[in-house]
């Protein structure tokens, strides 16, 4: 191999392990939300975002980031209640519908009504079904066909994109 063959192996090599890494850490190639595009009945600035939201909700919601798995503490709640938008306080999901998907993100096999919205996503390389609220635009996650009865859908959702409100006793 010639020392440009060697030189261009070498940069696709170290280009390809940097976003890699960068992915798992949650790095999203997106500067923006795609569903903020549409119209929303909640709308801010992006200054105002990121006055309401952490940097690592705003990279989420609004960036369409990925929390690591196994950090949010939303994975473990088990309580009745109800997970809302952590962007607008949208009602988005019954803890009735909640259960233990092993992946490391609280997931849900149904949403409430008219509560969220749904793109298709083609990012890195892959088809999937981005899940966003349907009042703000916020990212919650993604939908998968390999969920639990009676619905058969997997609502996997950042954590950092919802907060928790127990249900009064």
């Amino acid at each position: 191999m010639t020392p440009q063959g060697r030189r261009s192996a070498l940069v696709a090599g170290g280009s390809t392990l940097g976003l890699a890494i960068a992915y798992a850490l949650g790095w999203s190639p997106r500067p923006a939300l795609a569903a903020t595009a549409g119209t929303f009945e909640l709308t801010r600035t992006e200054a105002e975002w990121r006055k309401l939201l952490s940097a690592n909700q705003y990279a989420v919601m609004r960036e369409e980031g990925t929390e690591r798995p196994y950090t949010s503490p939303l994975n473990d709640e088990h309580r009745e209640g109800v997970f809302a938008c952590a962007g607008c306080s949208l009602d988005a999901f019954s803890s009735k519908t909640k259960f233990d998907s092993r992946t490391g993100w609280p997931s849900f096999w149904q949403p409430l009504p008219n509560a969220v919205g749904e793109n298709v996503d083609k990012t890195f390389g892959m088809v999937r079904t981005e899940v966003h609220c349907r009042r703000c635009g916020s990212h919650f996650g993604h939908v998968f066909p390999d969920g639990p009865k009676p619905t058969g859908l997997r609502y996997c959702m950042n954590g950092l994109s919802l907060k928790f409100t127990p249900r009064a006793a």
